[in-house]
This record gives C-alpha cells, sequence and structure tokens, in this order.
C-alpha cells in the first residue's frame, strides 16, 4: 500500500507545486507589478493573466486535490495513521483555498478578464486588484503547507 500512498503523494507535490508557484510568483512579483501601473494597464494585464489561469490551472489544481485524497485515502486503507492525517491535512487545506478562490479570485478574474475583452476600463479596477491582492499570500500560504503536508506524507509512509 506505501507505493500508493508514495505515489498519490508525489503527483499531488506536482500539482499543489504548480499552483504554489504561480501563487507566490503573484504574491511576490505580479502584485507589485501591477500596483505600479495605470489602471487600463491593470485591467488588461490582469484580464489577460486570469483568462490564461483560469483555463490552464485547474488540471494541476486538480491533480494536486485529487492526489492528496488518493494519498489519504491508501494511507488510510494501510493503517497508516500519520500519512493519513498529513495527506488529509493537504486535502484540508486544499479544499480551503478552493473555497477562497471560489468566493473571492474567481469573481474578480471572471470582471476583469470581461473588461480586458470588451477593451474597457471599470471604475473600480484598482479596488478589484486590491481585494484580488488581499488573500493571495494566504493562498499562497495554503497551498505552501498542502505541499509541506505531502512531503510529510511521503517521509512518514
Amino acid at each position: 500500500m506505501n507505493i500508493f500512498v508514495h505515489v498519490s503523494a508525489l503527483l499531488g507535490i506536482l500539482g499543489v507545486g504548480v499552483v504554489y508557484g504561480t501563487d507566490v510568483f503573484c504574491a511576490l512579483v505580479l502584485r507589485s507589478a501591477l500596483a505600479r501601473v495605470d489602471d487600463t494597464t491593470l485591467t488588461l494585464v490582469a484580464g489577460n493573466v486570469h483568462r490564461f489561469g483560469d483555463r490552464r490551472m485547474p488540471v494541476p489544481g486538480a491533480v494536486g486535490l485529487i492526489a492528496s485524497a488518493s494519498a489519504t485515502v491508501f494511507a488510510a486503507i494501510g493503517g497508516d495513521a500519520v500519512a493519513a492525517i498529513t495527506a488529509g491535512l493537504a486535502l484540508a487545506l486544499l479544499i480551503v483555498w478552493m473555497v477562497l478562490y471560489a468566493r473571492i479570485s474567481a469573481p474578480i478574474n471572471r470582471e476583469l478578464t470581461a473588461a480586458a475583452d470588451s477593451h474597457t476600463t471599470p471604475a473600480n479596477a484598482r479596488a478589484l486588484q486590491e481585494r484580488w491582492d488581499r488573500i493571495i499570500v494566504l493562498r499562497a500560504t495554503l497551498q505552501g503547507l498542502a505541499v509541506l503536508a505531502l512531503g510529510v506524507t511521503l517521509l512518514a509512509s
């Protein structure tokens, strides 16, 4: 059963790692860069970044989520309580991330993408980006902790 836990945890690390790296980049680089441009540029850049991110990022996100759930189940079936708990913790962290993304980030992404598509600059473009920015560090932290938990799962099993 350990091989299934290991493979699942490794796949989880790969999937979560992609999202984690993206969120860290946004927290460390993109947020500061967008704060230095005018609202029209912010709308065009953020709208297009979100267009491609929202199309492409669900795949590694789903891989990370499904692999974390698989590692949890395989560890539990195999009687490895520590690995089941750490993989389960990763899964819980990813679910919290998903809720934050769905409730806060995704609606902002859609609004900025629609504005970029229509070549308009919303009067609240800066406020939208600031709302998005407020949770990006939290999102990156949740993803980072999930990667860490999956790493501990590998060590524990």
